[in-house]
């Protein structure tokens, strides 16, 4: 590849390659990635687990996958070992991730999208509305969509949402509906009846008076009529005197003849 054309690569972090390996030594081993600057990866960067010797895994001429972990003055840091989509500080919240559904608990479903730990949606987060378990919604092997919600870096804790892409559902508004009146029949109509209640008055059923009851209006009446009797005769003597009292008034002031 000419210098030109090298010039015009874009080396950025997480750039994926395809290399060949140039030559190996007891550190490691130098990768053309096509670019100006040699790449170099480091014994501890060809894979997981512990390398004893570069030539036991590497081989000169040979193709492999490589991703640049950091661009130098003098040249290009890569590694073997696929990096992470997501390292911790460039998780934040709102950022939407695609992932692979890995297990399901009573409680909500985890979910790799290349961070470094699984992050896990809540059984509330699903969808909107109530969700009895994840299983409903969400398989293991289901590839899904979210959004990430929060982020504790020092729990190493990822809380993603689906329900936050989904769209609202629709309120349907009720409209109450007028009732329908029946159609009558063209011609004489009947005016409605009137439901008119009447009202009887019963009078009270007067109850028999008894042989006491007899006796004492009896007594009664007799008390009463002896009082009458009274009243009249003080009248009758209140009247009797005021008339002899007037004649003896009259006897006095009138003049006798003789």
């Amino acid at each position: 590849m000419s210098t030109e054309t090298a010039m015009e690569v874009v080396i950025k972090p997480k750039q994926h390659f395809l290399g060949k390996v140039v030559k190996t030594n007891i550190a490691g081993a130098i990768i053309d990635i096509g670019a100006e600057l040699p790449g170099v990866v480091h014994i501890s960067q060809i894979q997981k687990n512990p390398v004893n010797k570069v030539e036991d895994v590497l081989k000169e001429g040979q193709s492999i996958d490589v991703w640049v972990r950091r661009v130098k003055a003098d040249r290009i840091e890569l590694t073997m070992i696929q990096p992470l989509d997501y390292d911790w500080k460039e998780l934040k919240p709102e950022t939407i991730v695609k992932g692979k559904v890995v297990r399901l608990e009573t409680y909500g479903a985890f979910v790799d999208f290349g961070a470094e730990r699984p992050g896990m949606v809540h059984v509330s987060e699903m969808v909107h509305g109530y969700v009895k378990t994840p299983g409903d919604i969400v398989k293991e092997g289901d590839e899904i969509e979210a959004m990430i919600i929060d982020v504790d870096r020092r729990k190493k804790q990822i809380r993603l949402s689906m329900k936050a892409l989904a769209p609202l559902p629709e309120v349907k508004e009720e409209t109450k509906e007028a009732p329908k009146q029946e159609r009558k029949p063209k011609g004489k109509q009947n005016k409605p009846h009137k439901h008119v209640t009447e009202k009887v008055e019963t009078e009270p059923v007067a109850s028999e008076p008894t042989v006491f009851e007899l006796a004492w209006q009896e007594a009664l009446d007799r008390q009463n009529a002896k009082k009458t009797q009274q009243k009249v005769k003080k009248v009758k003597s209140r009247s009797a005197q005021q008339d002899e009292i007037l004649s003896r008034t009259l006897e006095e002031r009138l003049p006798t003849g003789g």
